[in-house]
């Protein structure tokens, strides 16, 4: 008989968009329920690749410190709006970070380096053209974790 697989770490990746409340509650609950830390994460998209693209009034380096200086702000503050749902699931080790890079290749990475033992995420965040730019980040995520994800829709879920 298989021994059954073990929730000590989740992962769930945000991106601040109306449903990222809902994607991290729902996250919370399950740690909450399985004794789990948490670990919230946000990925500012690496845009070395599209650069050719476009000629900014900044560099591309400064365009990236940018946006990670106002992700680490933004999760600071998002973080403290949930921390009275965090503390009734149950949740007593939350850890946040911003990452920098392709958003489906970090939350894999990031989830292997933390031995999450399941990833959390939203089937949809923000819409129109960054989804077709940059692709559905949860299938990505889904074809290559190397651990279950569990993916919450959330114009399906109830809040």
């Amino acid at each position: 008989m298989r021994k059954m697989h073990e929730i000590k770490t989740v992962v769930t990746p945000i991106d601040f968009s109306d449903n990222a409340g809902l994607v991290v509650e729902s996250a919370a609950y399950i740690a909450g329920t399985f004794g789990a830390s948490l670990h919230v994460i946000f990925i500012v998209q690496n845009f070395e690749d599209y650069s050719g693209f476009f000629v900014p009034q900044m560099s591309v380096p400064n365009i990236e410190h940018e946006l990670f200086v106002g992700a680490e702000e933004q999760m600071e503050s998002f973080c403290k709006q949930h921390q009275s749902f965090f503390e009734k699931a149950g949740v007593s080790v939350i850890t946040s970070k911003v990452l920098v890079g392709d958003v489906g290749e970090k939350i894999v990475e990031y989830a292997t380096e933390v031995e999450g033992d399941m990833i959390v995420m939203g089937t949809h965040g923000y819409k129109g053209l960054e989804r077709i730019m940059f692709g559905s980040v949860a299938d990505k995520v889904v074809k290559s974790a190397s651990c279950p994800v569990t993916t919450i829709n959330p114009y399906t879920c109830c809040e």
